[in-house]
């Protein structure tokens, strides 16, 4: 598990993005965790342009926002950083409305001659800073399933599809889970079989109460809450505001309503703010995060 930097002081924003960018470009990506081995993370704005595109409105937020954070993150992020990833999309996909839980896993990835591989553990552990396991994400009320960083691994990196996201079918156990312990989802890419078996409690224990998580949770907040912007940026645009408007988060349409088409900027440590009016109608840069919204939209998750 690699490790994000303390949050830079806010600074006074430096370029102003396009008022309506199919995907937006910032000067600089969510910051780069330091620590972390591997290959260089690599996305894709052709994909997250296809999906803006073409997808349906219930799956607009649950698509777009995995595979654009992997574009953001290009070349800067090393790719085998899944706690880190879960951490900051969890709270990305939660500004916008849509609830996500961590779900460690244990991966087998199966060739089609019959031959596989095994990644992750259903027992992971610490080696210093380091997490030794896999990590992916659930959404509850979607009943979707979010591998961003699947593409760590060479042979499904080589097909070059992006995270991987599928539906699966969720039931409340008595643990709190959203998937019994040992159940498998399987998921096709290319030639492969993908299977991800679901490990306990104490697996996910060993994420949420190590130090590591507490100690970096204001940065995966931090750095959740730009991917976030950029997502509303992208989703507001010509072509793509409609079907983002029919989408079933409350919380995504208030935001599309009340930045309309406000200009936006992001200064070099990625952090990103939207000019709009006060209730004085003096304008000001906010974060997502400070934009004030009707209080009957419902608040962001992760909610204590």
């Amino acid at each position: 598990m690699s490790k994000q930097k303390p949050g830079r002081k806010h600074r006074t924003p430096q370029k102003r993005a396009p008022r309506h960018p199919s995907v937006p470009s910032p000067r600089a990506a969510a910051p780069v965790l330091p620590g972390g081995g591997g290959l260089p993370l690599r996305g894709s704005l052709d994909q997250t342009a296809m999906l803006l595109q073409h997808a349906k409105p219930d799956q607009l937020v649950e698509l777009v926002l995995p595979h654009l954070w992997a574009a953001l993150a290009d070349g800067r992020v090393p790719a085998n950083v899944c706690v880190d990833a879960c951490m900051t999309l969890r709270n990305a996909y939660g500004q916008l409305g849509v609830r996500a839980e961590l779900l460690p896993v244990d991966l087998t990835v199966q060739y089609k001659d019959g031959g596989g591989t095994r990644y992750g553990s259903l027992t992971p552990s610490w080696t210093g800073t380091s997490w030794n396991g896999h990590c992916v994400l659930v959404l509850p009320d979607s009943e979707r399933f979010v591998d961003a960083t699947v593409e760590q691994f060479e042979e499904i990196r080589e097909i070059g599809a992006g995270p991987m996201i599928g539906k699966v079918t969720l039931s409340a156990h008595g643990d709190g889970s959203m998937m019994k312990p040992g159940a498998q989802v399987m998921l096709q890419r290319g030639d492969l079989v993908l299977t991800y078996t679901i490990a306990g409690p104490d697996a996910l224990a060993s994420i949420v109460e190590h130090p590591e998580a507490a100690a970096h949770a204001d940065g995966h907040r931090r750095t959740g809450v730009n991917v976030a912007s950029f997502t509303l940026a992208a989703l507001r645009g010509e072509g793509v505001r409609g079907r983002a408007m029919q989408a079933p988060h409350p919380r995504l349409r208030a935001l599309l309503r009340a930045v309309q088409d406000a200009p936006y900027e992001a200064d070099e440590a990625g952090d990103v703010r939207f000019r709009l009016a006060d209730q004085t109608g003096c304008e000001q840069w906010l974060r997502l995060d400070e934009i004030p919204l009707p209080s009957t939209v419902p608040a962001a998750w992760p909610r204590s």
